[in-house]
């Protein structure tokens, strides 16, 4: 059974949604991701985890949507975003419309950090819905890690990911780990700039200790989170879940 509402006709989705009116909604990011990830990474993980917690949990989910809030700069073609009003109008406009059709709560699943696209996630939007964002990289999985997760882009936590979810888009032979030092690493731990130092080629961490078992882990630990908080399960404070969301 398919719960990917663009999969559906609109007479089964009304019918579903009557009878659960909730809704997934997956957004990713188009940024780089070092020479061994491709420009999708966020995208994938975002819509691969919504799939999964619609599936465990019966709740219809949207097509994920691609572009969050990134900036410029640095020598990564091909990525593109939007600006953080620009965004958050966007997304208010889509769960507008789902909000006319009866949806009464928003999954909102991100697999984005950067701060802006996450505070233009939380204000809430011009609907009547309750929404929770749920933040993928506040769910604890240091202990699956040999790395920090918190000082990582295309480092071991989403390397991981990727040769669990589509091994066939890394390319292993290209990773290369990237540890910087001082303001350059402060800069980017804090949120300040989504870009990791133009030397990194893209990359944070240390994707060479990835494996696919790691990222096997990682994806049932957040799929597990999000679908017992979306049910309505107890335990969500201990696997991170309450650090990763936030009701709008």
């Amino acid at each position: 059974m398919s719960y990917a509402i663009e999969e559906l006709p609109w007479t089964e989705v009304a019918r579903r949604l009557r009878a659960r009116p909730r809704l997934i909604f997956p957004v990713g990011a188009l940024e780089q991701h070092g020479p061994h990830l491709p420009f999708g990474t966020n995208i994938i993980i975002a819509e691969r985890i919504a799939s999964e917690v619609a599936r465990r949990t019966g709740v219809l989910h949207a097509p994920v949507f691609s572009y969050g809030v990134t900036v410029g700069g640095g020598p990564f073609e091909g990525r593109s975003g939007l600006r953080r009003k620009t965004f958050h109008r966007a997304v208010n406009e889509l769960l507008g419309r789902w909000d006319d059709d009866g949806v009464e709560e928003f999954i909102i699943i991100t697999a984005h950090r950067f701060e802006p696209h996450l505070e233009a996630l939380l204000l809430a939007p011009a609907v009547a819905a309750t929404n929770t964002v749920y933040d993928l990289f506040q769910i604890d999985v240091s202990d699956i890690l040999e790395s920090d997760p918190e000082f990582e882009h295309a480092g071991e936590l989403e390397t991981s990911l990727m040769l669990h979810l589509q091994p066939e888009l890394v390319r292993v032979i290209e990773a290369r780990d990237f540890r910087p030092q001082g303001s350059a690493l402060r800069k980017y731990t804090r949120r300040r700039t989504p870009t990791p130092p133009l030397e990194s080629q893209g990359v944070l961490g240390c994707p060479t200790l990835a494996t696919p078992e790691k990222g096997a882990l990682i994806f049932e630990r957040w799929v597990e989170a999000i679908s017992r908080a979306v049910a309505g399960g107890t335990g969500a404070e201990d696997d991170g879940t309450n650090r990763g969301a936030a009701r709008g």
